[in-house]
C-alpha cells in the first residue's frame, strides 16, 4: 500500500475548509485538520480500501473529530446574531474577548480556486462566504455536519450516514431540519448570489473613498439597508445613514490618513486597513470583509482581533 503521506496529504486543503465550516474558527480547523491526520495516520494499517476512498475516510475522522470539539461549545456568531442593531453610533466600543467571535478564512489557504486543486473546487457556488458559514453556527452541531456533508460536498445519504455512524433516514431526517434552520436563518442566498460583474469596481472606488476620508462619497457606495459589522466589538449597525455617522466618528478618532491593501477572505473582496499613528506610520488597524449586491457595498464585516490578523498573515506596519 502507498505510504499515509502520498495519499493523505493531498487532501489536507479542503480538509481545513470543511474543517473551518464546521467549527468557524481557522486556530480552531487548523487544530482539527491536525488531529485528524494524526488519528488517520495511526489508524493507517487498519484502513481497507475497499470499503472507503482515502478521501471519504478522512472526511470521515475529521467530521467525527469536529464534533468531538463541538461538545459543550457555545457557537461562533457575529455581532448582528446576538441582538437588535445599535442606534447610536458613537456608543462606546468596548470588544466583548470573551464571545468566541466567528472569524474569516484567508482565501491564500484555498490552493487553486479555479477547479485545479480541491478544495477550489468545495467553494463552488459562494459555500463559504461568511453568511452562510455564520448561518451554519446556528445549527445543532450533527444538523451543520450533514448539510455540509450533502448539500456543500455532495456525499451521497447512504455515504453520510456511514460518515456519521447512523442511517440514511436518519440524515435525511436531520437535512430536513437543517435546511429548515438555514431557511430561518435569514435571507442567506442572496449573499451567496453575489454576481461577480461589477464587484470589484465597487470595491475600488469604496476604498478610494475610505482612503479620501471622505463620508459623503462612502454613503453613496452604501445599500440603503447595509450592515456593518465589528467583532470583537458586539455593536453593529444597519443602514446607511448610521454606517455614515459612525465612519465619521472613526475618522475623529483615528484620523484621516489610511491606506488599505488587498486580501481575500471567504471568496469575497476584503481590506487590511492601516491607520496612520502620531509619527505617520501605518499600522494595522482593522480586516474588513465586503458583500456587494447590486453595484452597492451590502455588508461590512470588520475584524480586529490578533488571531484573525495572524491567520492572514497581515504585516503590523505597512511599507511605504
Amino acid at each position: 500500500m502507498p505510504d499515509f503521506e502520498t495519499r493523505a496529504e493531498p487532501h489536507r486543503r479542503e480538509l481545513l475548509v470543511h474543517c473551518y465550516r464546521m467549527l468557524g474558527s481557522m486556530p480552531e480547523a487548523e487544530d482539527a485538520v491536525q488531529e485528524t491526520f494524526l488519528r488517520a495516520w495511526k489508524a493507517w494499517d487498519r484502513y481497507d480500501e475497499r470499503t472507503a476512498s482515502v478521501r471519504t475516510w478522512l472526511y470521515k475522522i475529521a467530521t467525527n473529530t469536529c464534533l468531538t470539539l463541538l461538545e459543550g461549545r457555545s457557537r461562533r456568531p457575529l455581532p448582528a446574531g446576538l441582538g437588535a442593531p445599535g442606534d447610536d453610533p458613537r456608543a462606546p466600543l468596548v470588544p466583548a474577548f470573551d464571545v468566541p467571535w466567528l472569524q474569516p478564512f484567508p482565501d491564500a489557504r484555498l490552493g487553486d480556486p479555479a477547479g485545479n486543486d480541491p478544495a477550489g473546487a468545495v467553494v463552488r457556488r459562494g459555500t463559504l462566504r461568511l453568511a452562510l458559514v455564520a448561518a451554519l453556527q446556528l445549527l445543532p452541531a450533527r444538523q451543520r455536519a450533514v448539510l455540509v456533508l450533502r448539500d456543500v460536498l455532495d456525499f451521497s445519504a447512504d455515504e453520510t450516514a456511514r460518515l456519521l455512524d447512523t442511517s440514511p433516514a436518519a440524515v435525511n431526517s436531520a437535512l430536513q431540519r437543517a435546511r429548515a434552520g438555514l431557511s430561518a436563518a435569514g435571507p442567506v442566498a442572496e449573499e451567496m448570489a453575489e454576481p461577480a460583474d461589477g464587484v470589484r469596481r465597487t470595491v475600488d472606488r469604496y476604498v478610494e473613498a475610505f482612503e479620501a476620508a471622505d463620508v459623503d462619497r462612502l454613503i453613496e457606495l452604501l445599500s440603503a439597508d447595509v450592515v456593518l459589522e465589528m467583532p470583537p466589538v458586539p455593536l453593529w449597525f444597519r443602514g446607511a445613514a448610521d454606517y455614515g455617522r459612525f465612519m465619521a466618528r472613526v475618522y475623529d478618532l483615528r484620523g484621516r490618513v489610511w491606506r488599505m491593501a488587498p486580501v481575500g477572505a471567504n471568496t469575497q473582496p476584503a481590506m487590511a486597513a492601516y491607520c496612520a499613528d502620531e509619527e505617520g506610520v501605518l499600522r494595522l488597524h482593522t480586516l474588513q470583509v465586503f458583500t456587494v449586491r447590486g453595484g452597492r457595498i451590502a455588508h461590512t464585516y470588520v475584524f480586529q482581533h490578533p488571531e484573525v490578523f495572524a491567520a492572514f498573515d497581515l504585516p503590523p506596519v505597512l511599507a511605504g
